[in-house]
């Protein structure tokens, strides 16, 4: 998950300056880096944050959350602070007194997520009604740049993505939001969006879902997309537990597909991946001299949420025992959105994250930013998804606001690609 976003944010960064450089047009632009010695106070990690700050401070805040922590109101603040006026979140904002323009770069993962995180400590934090307007507010940006299909791009006027529409799909659903229900100007689910990137279970790796199309319109199976649309069609998203019963993973193809079906299939892939090794791996990059695949860390944490929220729990357990003996490294080097999805991995199967393996997650992801506010024993994470629906009435309300600013939001936004 982690190194999708940054490769994501980081070729649309890339084709906006060499747009720019044929064009003479200015278009969006990354954010400016920021170096370890100058980053504020309340965020979450040391790395540069360029491709991912309000990623992995979100993240941040649902694990936490997970394990009964509150983030400091100093770490709410910098991720309210991130927000642009209209509701949308670009990955980090090195300096948020100036006003968000054309050329800040939105992204709907980073909108997506940040807007769960703030939904998920609104409970316990400093202003509660803050947090309301900031999340109402950007439902209605997400409403705004819905394609036509259903789904979202990583940037808004690009081809539907699996990946972005599953993490705004989970946003949904934790905010208490129908995610069937939230359709585009042309009567399209985001759930529509998801099922034409399924691939049928009598082709080669069926059951899987392609993050996109590729040039000639050909489904690839791609491991990261199919957890994300795995827990999306189910209705579920990052902080997904283990469903029950436990059933056995099959790929079924209906006369008629459903989501919850594809959501199935997608969980008998992601078995099938894992079975030989334990963990899923990352292709190596295109010219690199070293083309031995390399163990995926962040994807197979993935995998195991989403193969326990589809009750095939039993499958994913030799993947979080690797994941205890192997991923501290990996989490120590990624930092915060990595130790989280450790984290939520281990929730997910009922494991301990305190003791995953040798390392303590909690304590060590609460080490890398402000210190968060004692645990409050009598929450119960089931007290918190309740409390993460407190959008009710007034979402639907500021979602046809989004439907008449979508209009406009169209014209200014059309043509930009992943």
């Amino acid at each position: 998950m982690i190194s999708v976003r940054r490769a994501a944010a980081a070729l649309t960064a890339a084709a906006a300056v060499l747009s720019t450089a044929a064009t003479g047009v200015a278009t969006a632009a990354p954010s400016p880096s920021a170096s370890a010695a100058a980053l504020p106070p309340g965020l979450y990690g040391k790395g540069d944050p360029t491709y991912d700050g309000v990623w992995r401070q979100s993240l941040a805040f649902l694990a936490q959350r997970a394990t009964g922590y509150q983030p400091a109101d100093q770490a709410v603040d910098w991720l309210l602070g991130q927000q642009c006026s209209d509701g949308s979140f670009a990955s980090y904002r090195a300096d948020t007194t100036k006003p968000c323009d054309a050329t800040t770069m939105r992204d709907s993962n980073a909108t997506a997520v940040a807007l769960q995180a703030l939904g998920a400590v609104r409970r316990e934090a400093a202003d509660p009604t803050k947090i309301d307007t900031a999340v109402k507010t950007g439902y209605g940006w997400l409403r705004g740049v819905q394609n036509k299909d259903g789904g979202w791009s990583y940037t808004p006027g690009g081809p539907s993505d699996a990946n972005s529409t599953s993490i705004v799909v989970s946003a949904l659903a934790a905010s208490g939001v129908k995610p069937g229900s939230y359709t585009s100007a042309q009567g399209r689910t985001p759930y529509d969006a998801l099922l034409a990137l399924a691939l049928p279970c009598s082709e080669e790796d069926g059951g899987a879902f392609a993050y996109q199309p590729d040039k000639a319109g050909k489904l690839l199976a791609n491991a990261d997309a199919t957890a994300a649309a795995t827990l999306a069609g189910l209705g579920k998203g990052i902080t997904a537990v283990k469903a029950t019963p436990p059933q056995a993973p099959t790929c079924v193809d209906l006369p008629e597909p459903t989501v919850e079906r594809a959501a199935l299939n997608g969980a008998s892939y992601l078995a099938k991946a894992l079975v030989q090794t334990g963990h899923l791996t990352t292709p190596p990059l295109p010219g690199a001299t070293d083309t031995e695949p390399k163990p995926d860390f962040g994807n197979t944490a993935d995998a195991v949420v989403a193969l326990a929220a589809a009750g095939t729990a039993r499958l994913a357990e030799p993947a979080l025992q690797w994941l205890e003996q192997n991923a501290a490294p990996w989490a120590k080097q990624s930092g915060p959105a990595a130790y989280a999805q450790l984290i939520l991995a281990a929730r997910a199967m009922e494991a301990d994250p305190r003791e995953f393996g040798k390392v303590d997650l909690v304590e060590a992801l609460n080490a890398t930013g402000p210190t968060p506010k004692t645990p409050d024993t009598t929450a119960t994470a089931a007290e918190d998804e309740e409390d993460d629906s407190f959008l009710g009435f007034d979402l639907w309300w500021i979602i046809g606001i989004g439907m008449v600013v979508g209009v406009g939001i169209g014209f200014l936004l059309s043509g930009r690609k992943k």
